[in-house]
């Protein structure tokens, strides 16, 4: 067990909080988030982009940006709400959801973008 490594996070420390499986990764760059976005799309889940302030972001609360973008089929429309949603609240954490219709819960979920710690 030695070689397990251990993830430095707090309550206390908003900067070192992990937050869905990704975050434990080095962050995304931008071809692996056009890859995650074409795999919720290709599984025809539904994206939907949700928004919270760091010190909010342990809550089960996040303010959803706009609708379900319901029945998107192009990378590069969820591209520009992710980017309109990151310039309407740059110190928000933004999360990316792929609701699937059919079980009825959240296929994918992932920080793509995190906003300004206090």
């Amino acid at each position: 067990m030695s070689d397990v490594q251990d993830y430095a996070s707090s309550l206390s420390n908003a900067a070192s909080r992990k937050f869905e499986t990704f975050s434990y990764l080095p962050s995304l760059s931008e071809e692996q988030t056009r890859t995650q976005i074409q795999y919720i799309l290709d599984k025809g889940w539904n994206p939907v982009i949700e928004h919270t302030e760091p010190e909010n972001a342990n809550s089960h609360y996040w303010y959803m940006w706009k609708l379900p973008m319901f029945g998107e089929t192009d990378v590069d429309n969820v591209l520009k709400e992710i980017e309109a949603c990151k310039a309407a609240h740059p110190k928000n954490h933004i999360r990316l959801l792929g609701l699937d219709n059919f079980a009825q819960c959240a296929g994918a979920a992932m920080v793509i973008y995190r906003g300004e710690t206090v």
